[in-house]
Order: structure tokens, then sequence, then C-alpha cells
């Protein structure tokens, strides 16, 4: 019972559940023990990694599924993000196919499946080995086997340079060959990091296994939110964890550590809070928990875009406004009051403009500094490795999160609206379940809630 505990207050700890904490009291940890049931188990294995009597029991239980599950890591090991964001898909479809009661299986993704596409994104499912780009067929099964091979090779060459299995340098030696081979296998089917390509690979698993195992009555719903920001309004507005693209430029400002941003200030950003996602995903959930039918028509792959592009479109510039509002009105100061003045700040529209800034300002002082330290005998050793570590840093940022921040897709959201129309909102305390974005006020978000959020809950 105490491993229990501890594994739920992890979760209930955050500050996420005050509201609960405030309204029950000492009764608060009784009513989440009736609520949670935490299980430990690992999605990447068969069974769930459950033991065998637990997986049964889960199974007569179960009524519906909902697969939060995933690595968001943009430029994560190929082994581990085809483990999570790909098996993981295929391990709880079978659990879900044991489940005699499920009324619907939920899965999340991302919009971001749909690769840089600059037109209206639709809300459909990817066909069977589907890739980005024109004449290329994916298959997952030899994805897996690729992964095999490569870590094979790499195990062969390490031993043969006299690094033994599970050595540091080994260790070292497959994680940068398996985190290469991820940024490389998704541009080369067209897409830009390995979590949006593990993604895109987790929904066409999941197609493939509702149509192969003949489940097709079985309601499936995948919900692909955008860019998730902090908690707009319930149950505390805000609350985030993890740094979100966009949150880079707020605490690179926050922090006075950043000059200059790769960004075009007139381009809209599609950012959704994250309390609307999980509305949205609350009201389909009750939309699609029927009882299964036995024999009847096929039910279709339902999609939904929980973004906001199309409905309520956002522009970089009004994120800039609003952190210049906010840091001028509420100064940082430093320990001894003195106000901390804000910084200037300069935006690239192009990667190649960046680049060239880069290069000028950063990287070829370095070379000098890198000439000096070997004419003074390695003087500025050290200060020249950290300063080339930052530089190859921002510049790797660059190449991974570059796409992103010129993406000029629109997510169509026509499943989203259709499911916002059998919403009824009768009392004021049904708002507590909204997730329109027309309702949102970007300039008053970002000033009010989202950037103090990330200062408190990031910055600390």
């Amino acid at each position: 019972m105490r491993k229990r505990n501890l594994s739920v207050e992890k979760v209930t700890g955050t500050e996420l559940f005050s509201l609960l904490r405030d309204k029950y009291g000492e009764g608060f940890d009784l009513f989440i023990q009736e609520k949670l049931i935490p299980l430990a188990g690992d999605i990447t294995k068969e069974d769930l990694g459950l033991e065998p009597a637990t997986f049964d029991d889960l199974a007569k239980e179960m009524d519906v599924i909902v697969n939060v599950a995933a690595t968001t890591n943009f430029y994560g090991r190929y082994d581990v993000s085809l483990g999570v964001n790909v098996m993981g898909v295929k391990h709880l479809w079978e659990f879900a196919k044991q489940c005699a009661n499920l009324k619907m299986f939920m899965h999340v993704s991302t919009a971001y499946v749909s690769g840089d596409s600059t037109e209206l994104i639709l809300e459909k499912p990817i066909k069977p080995g589907e890739a980005l780009r024109e004449g290329m067929h994916l298959d997952i099964d030899d994805e897996l086997r690729l992964v095999s091979d490569v870590k094979n090779d790499v195990a062969t060459t390490t031993n043969a340079a006299g690094a033994g299995a599970g050595s540091d340098d080994a260790r070292a030696a497959e994680r940068k060959a398996m985190k290469e081979l991820g940024l490389q296998r998704a541009r080369h089917f067209g897409w830009s990091n390995t979590y949006v390509f593990t993604k895109a690979m987790g929904e066409m698993l999941l197609g493939q296994q509702q149509l192969r195992g003949g489940d097709g009555d079985m309601p499936v719903v995948i919900v692909r939110p955008s860019i998730i920001t902090s908690i707009r309004a319930d149950p505390v507005p805000g609350w985030m964890q993890g740094t979100r693209t966009i949150d880079t430029l707020i605490i690179g400002y926050a922090k006075r550590k950043i000059s200059a941003f790769l960004a075009d200030l007139r381009m809209v950003m599609d950012v959704v809070p994250g309390d609307m996602v999980v509305n949205a995903m609350l009201a389909a959930v009750v939309a699609h928990s029927v009882e299964r039918r036995g024999g009847g028509a096929q039910a279709a792959m339902t999609i939904y875009h929980p973004t906001s592009s199309l409905r309520n479109p956002v522009t970089y510039a009004v994120l800039y406004r609003s952190g210049r509002r906010h840091f001028k009105e509420h100064p940082r100061v430093k320990d001894n009051g003195e106000v901390i003045p804000n910084n200037k700040m300069r935006f690239f529209t192009t990667i190649p403009r960046f680049r060239l800034y880069m290069i000028l300002s950063y990287k070829l002082p370095l070379e000098m500094l890198h000439m000096s330290n070997l004419l003074l005998c390695g003087l500025f050793s050290q200060f020249y490795k950290d300063s080339n570590r930052k530089y190859k840093f921002v510049m790797h940022l660059v190449d991974v999160y570059g796409p992103f921040a010129f993406f000029k897709g629109c997510f169509d959201d026509t499943n989203m609206e259709r499911l916002r129309s059998t919403m009824v909102m009768n009392t004021p305390e049904d708002d507590m379940f909204n997730f329109d974005p027309k309702t949102i006020d970007w300039d008053d978000y970002f000033y009010r809630i989202h950037i103090p959020g990330v200062l408190k809950y990031v910055l600390k």
C-alpha cells in the first residue's frame, strides 16, 4: 500500500491538485485512493509488463483506454522512440482486444504528424505505408530491423576498439548512433524530427491493427493537439510541466541569455492551452463511448485537432508584445534591489540569415580564440571548449526546432467543431469544460497567465 501511495503522490503532490486538496482537506488522500489505482507496467513490452493475473483482472474491468504515453524528445533515441511511440501503441491495442467491456480506444498524438505542409491540414488518418516524401513507402517492421542491425554494428565496432559491452564508451556510442539514426530516418521519409516521425508511425500502426484484427466496430479516436501551453482556467491557471517550443523565447528573455531569436513575428503559432486539450478529450470520450456493435457496420477512426490556427490564430508578435509588457510592468530585480534592464531582441526570419549571424558573431570569434589558445599553449582550452559546445548546441537547436518556427500549415478542426456543437452549456460551471479557441484573448492569456506560469513552474 505504501508503494502505491508514493506512486500516486508523484502526481497528486503537485499544485495541479491544490483545489481538490483544499476541497477535501484531510479526506483528500482517501478520495484519491478511491479514484486512482496506479500500476507499474511497461507499454514497450507485451502484456504491458504486467503479471498475468493483474493483466486479466484489468482486462475485465476496463471500459475506456486513453493512451497519453509518449517520449516527446525531438532528438531522442530512435530505439526508445519506436518502443514507446510505436510498439507501445501496438501492445495497448492488443490489450484492448482482451477487454470484453471496452467502449472506446483513444490515442493522443500530435498535429505535426502532418509534416511541414503549407496547406489546410485535414483531420484524416495516415494510410498504411504512407510517407510524406512522394514515392516512398514506410514499413515499420523494416525500421525495427534497421535499429537492431545498427545496434549490432555499433557493438561490433566498439568491441573491436576495446570498449566492452556495457562500458561507458559503448553506451555513449550506441546512444549517439540511435539519436542520429532517428533524425536521419525521419528526414529520409519527410518528417522533421524523431518525435513527430514515430508518432506518425504510431497512428499508422493503430490503423493497421484495427483493420487486421477485425475490430472495425471498436470506436477509435486519435487526438492531435498542436503546441500545448499552460492551463488557461481550470484547475490552476498557468500551471505547466516542461518547456514548450515557444517558451524558449520567454526563458531566454527572462534570463537575459539571448539577444537573437529565430522567428518571423508575422507568422501564426498554433498553440492551445492544456486544459482545453483535456476538455476536448473528455468530450470525445463521452461522445464515442458506446456499446460495441456486434457484427454491425464498421466504426471509422475519428481524428480530432484541438488547435487554434483556423478558429483563432495568434502570431509570434502577440507573444513578444505580451512578454515585453509583462517584464516592463513586473521588472526583475537583483538581490540588492537594482532593476534588471530588458534585452533588445533581434529576430531572424530565415534559418540561413540566423546561421550567418551566428557565424559572424560567434563562430569567427571562436576560431580566433582557438588560434590564440594554440599559441598560448592551451591557456584558454576550457573556455574554448565550453563556448564551442554552447555554439554547437544552439546550432543543433536551430536544426531540430527550426521547422516549427516557420511552420505555415493551418489545421482544419471540422470534427472538433462538430464535437463542440454537441456540448450543452446550461450553467456557469459548464464553462469548466470549454475547448473553444475562439473564447481565448491571446494577449491577456500570455500576459496574465502563460508568461507568469513559465516563470513560476519552469524557472521556479
